[in-house]
């Protein structure tokens, strides 16, 4: 399956959570450094409710694995940066993202 990208640097290959895609296409465009976003496998869990709200994890080889929160679910963001932890938290928290951990 070939992969479905939105502005080049948002890959999509099936969907993302409610309120998600919003956030990271405001990201990505604020923040040039992030070179692109994959979007995960969306799992449900009880406690995502309310605005999207995004933890970054580890660090993965070419940047960040983080997890979003939102509509009852959660779903893994590769993100692939040069960037700090805070500096993607940052953009994140400026493109509408609420801050876990």
């Amino acid at each position: 399956m070939r992969l479905r990208t939105a502005q080049d640097r948002l890959k999509v290959e099936h969907s993302i959570i409610e309120g998600v895609r919003d956030i990271l296409e405001r990201a990505l465009a604020a923040t040039p450094e992030i070179r692109s976003v994959i979007p995960g496998v969306i799992r449900p869990v009880r406690n995502a409710r309310g605005p999207v709200k995004v933890h970054i994890t580890v660090p993965v080889r070419n940047g960040w694995k983080a997890i979003a929160l939102s509509a009852g679910a959660r779903q893994e963001l590769f993100i692939s940066t040069a960037l700090s932890k805070e500096e993607v938290e940052r953009a994140l928290q400026q493109a509408g993202a609420r801050l876990v951990g």
